[in-house]
């Protein structure tokens, strides 16, 4: 009797671009593929499928996504042209129709809440890949043609579609808006043409059981809290692409939490569009907007007392038992209440550190990118959050060179960077989206002008970022151990100048014989964003440690085992 050899898994190899929140989506394609016996490779030309998960915040996010792609489809070409690829996140949501036209390389393309079906997706890629090339002969991707021709196209598409997502703002607070429907292209209407699924409007979001597989250290990891938004920011895409704003429930978010603190979790990261809005969307009778502060904050006084807000999530999340630390990402502004500080102020296992882009400071500005906020709620909201929470270290980004923008205005913005001190700060040039009001404002500044403003505003918080780093000397301060520093991180960080500078301002200094180094992180040290803390010394990796700060770099900490 003849047996037949067992077939092996189909093996899938995942590139994933973009921020956290695209982060945790790619995670979760993981655990449902691991789940269904799925081989995951980091092997691309020994994949069965290969999937990019995109990004479309900007241009230049969208150029490295296409990059990307086409890549993916060389690499097959050269050395497995049977292998299936899939396009998902956030290019597929923002241009889910055109896609299959301008990509004809790639055999599915698939929307952010399909990412727990993605297994039943790589079979149907693999499956139109095998009809493909049983119909045609496969053609060799001309990259940098390409390219250009599909960057191109998706300014046009945004021109056409910012008109559409205009009129859907005005549905905002309806039964009619956030509602989706399904775009399927199914492969058999032609050998050619993709499987296309894509929510119009999506609607999911994660819970504790979905699957998961964690591609953070062991000991940091990042909690979506909450996905989509409802800011009409002028210079944003995102509500487009990732829909209204929907929390999930705090009861979910202690279980995964407790999960991870379990499995050696030091550091849980709570990442959404907007972190300060979690829970406002799940109180009853909602109508309407309550972006702005006066409206947040009424809503926020007039709900249930029992009712779910970020404050009640921390205050469970701080009663979770183990050493760890809860780092607030992406909160807005506008949705900042006095509760929200003193809750912080009250919980010690919330690190010292808050992520808060304002992205200008003048209130003409502020006006023009729709913030929502004023120039003097802004010094009040950092004068307030300073007093209440003692040691917290503020994180801004700003964006300069936006339409209008005048010298007057990014003086403002100068003068203001300088007197707030912010511990942490991010200056981004302006990207012009066609998909956007500020892509259609007048006033558009050249390039050569927003790169000269962002370089004259990041000289005026370098000099803020040294002074910071100085005070910091001297102190003893728990940190969270990452890894052996590599001669990279070194070089990267300047290291060597600080010991050169040491021997130079001290006759008595001399180089240490072990240059093996640490890299770790201060509660004021977000992960990938932030500065870092160099250990001289040997201490344990994946976990808190007290160290002593010796000396600085303009960005980073020296220290030694304390």
């Amino acid at each position: 009797m003849k047996h037949e050899a067992p077939k092996r898994p189909i093996r899938v190899g995942l590139i994933s671009l973009g921020c956290a929140k695209n982060l945790v989506d790619a995670e979760i394609m993981l655990g449902s593929l691991m789940k269904d016996g799925v081989e995951i490779t980091n092997d691309a030309t020994q994949a069965d499928v290969v999937i990019v998960n995109t990004c479309s915040f900007i241009d230049s996010a969208q150029e490295e996504s296409v990059d990307t792609i086409l890549e993916s489809a060389q690499v097959r070409e050269a050395n497995n042209r049977g292998q299936g690829l899939i396009v998902s996140g956030c290019l597929p949501q923002r241009f889910r129709d055109e896609l299959p036209k301008l990509l004809p390389e790639v055999d599915a393309f698939m929307g952010i809440d399909q990412v727990s079906q993605v297994t039943e997706i790589v079979q149907k890629a693999m499956a139109h890949r095998a009809e493909r090339l049983a119909s045609q002969p496969a053609k060799k991707p001309e990259r940098a043609k390409s390219k250009e021709k599909i960057v191109n196209r998706f300014a046009e598409l945004d021109k056409t579609g910012a008109e559409k997502h205009d009129h859907e703002e005005g549905l905002r607070g309806t039964d009619k808006f956030g509602k989706t429907r399904m775009v399927i292209a199914p492969s058999q209407l032609a050998p050619a043409a993709p499987l296309v699924d894509v929510n119009v409007r999506p609607n999911y979001i994660q819970d504790f059981g979905t699957p998961r597989f964690r591609l953070t250290p062991k000991h940091f990891a990042y909690v979506k809290i909450a996905e989509g938004c409802n800011h009409p920011c002028s210079f944003c895409i995102i509500p487009r692409m990732r829909g209204t704003h929907r929390s999930r429930g705090q009861s979910d978010i202690v279980q995964e939490v407790r999960q991870l603190v379990a499995d050696g979790v030091k550091e849980i990261n709570l990442i959404s569009q907007d972190t300060t809005y979690y829970g406002l969307d799940l109180r009853p009778e909602r109508t309407g907007s309550i972006a702005s502060p006066e409206k947040f904050n009424a809503a926020a006084k007039a709900l249930p007392v029992n009712a779910t807000t970020l404050c009640t999530l921390i205050r469970e999340l701080n009663t979770v038992p183990g050493d760890f630390w809860i780092r607030l990402l992406y909160t807005h502004p506008a949705h900042w209440t006095d509760e929200l500080i003193q809750t912080i102020a009250q919980s010690p296992k919330v690190a010292r550190y808050i992520d808060m882009p304002l992205q200008h400071i003048d209130h003409n500005m502020l006006e023009r990118m729709r913030r929502e906020t004023t120039q003097q709620y802004i010094v009040d909201l950092v004068r307030k959050i300073r007093a209440g929470i003692p040691g917290i270290a503020l994180r801004t980004t700003f964006i300069v060179g936006f339409p209008g923008e005048t010298e007057e205005y990014f003086e403002t913005l100068l003068k203001f960077i300088r007197e707030t001190r912010f511990e942490r700060l991010g200056v981004f040039t302006y990207s012009q989206e066609e998909g956007t009001r500020a892509g259609k404002m007048e006033g558009q500044l050249p390039d050569k002008l927003r790169k000269k403003r962002r370089d004259l505003a990041m000289a005026e918080q370098h000099k803020v970022a040294v002074a910071v780093s100085e005070s910091f000397v001297g102190r003893t301060m728990k940190v969270l151990v990452e890894s052996e520093a590599s001669a990279k991180d070194l070089n990267k960080a300047n290291v060597q100048s600080w010991e050169h500078g040491l021997i130079r301002n001290n006759a008595n200094a001399s180089l240490p014989g072990n240059r093996n180094y640490l890299v770790a992180r201060g509660e004021a040290d977000a992960p990938d964003i932030d500065g870092r803390v160099y250990i001289r010394g040997k201490l344990p990796v994946s976990e808190f440690a007290q160290v002593k700060i010796i000396g600085h770099t303009d960005y980073d900490l020296i220290a030694e085992p304390a």
